[in-house]
């Protein structure tokens, strides 16, 4: 077997920039410097009295994706983001839905499907800044709201199908 090492370009992302209730996923892609995904392990530790060293348990986790953009106005996502830190929007108004797919694992009897995981998130813009001379940069992170929900994702008609 081949060890294949994953590149970014590996993973693509969207992002549901609909406000009419009908899904329009749009790519995370121009403008995006960067995109993480940090689960954040929480854990749960005891020490029994017969251990000398604490026993560990994964209790949840507390996602995040913090981003990085270049502010560029022609980009759905970018501006999506944008809207919600210059309107200051809190609460529902912030969330939004998130897809992660995995380009690396394809389905293998559709074609353009990829495993992909679904998420809704708060976003937390923390920054909208540029220099003289040097554009716009909107930074912040999404904020994991509730479990993901698995499935796979179509990159053509752009359509998340939640795995039975």
């Amino acid at each position: 077997m081949i060890n294949e090492t994953v590149m970014r370009h590996q993973i693509a992302d969207y992002l549901n920039t609909s406000t009419n209730g009908t899904p329009s996923f749009a790519l995370m892609g121009v403008g995006f410097n960067t995109l993480d995904e940090n689960p954040n392990a929480q854990t749960d530790g005891k020490t029994y009295i017969h251990q000398k060293a604490q026993t560990s348990q994964i209790k949840n986790y507390q996602t995040q994706f913090p981003f990085d953009t270049d502010l560029i106005a022609s980009e759905e996502a970018v501006m999506a983001l944008y809207s919600i830190g210059r309107n200051q929007k809190t609460g529902a108004e912030a969330e939004l839905e998130y897809v992660r797919v995995e380009l690396f694992q394809p389905d293998a009897t559709l074609e353009n499907t990829f495993a992909a995981r679904k998420f809704k998130v708060a976003v937390g813009v923390t920054g909208i800044a540029g220099a003289g001379g040097e554009s716009v940069r909107v930074t912040g992170t999404l904020h994991g709201v509730g479990d993901p929900v698995y499935g796979t994702f179509n990159t053509t008609t752009k359509t998340f199908t939640e795995t039975a």
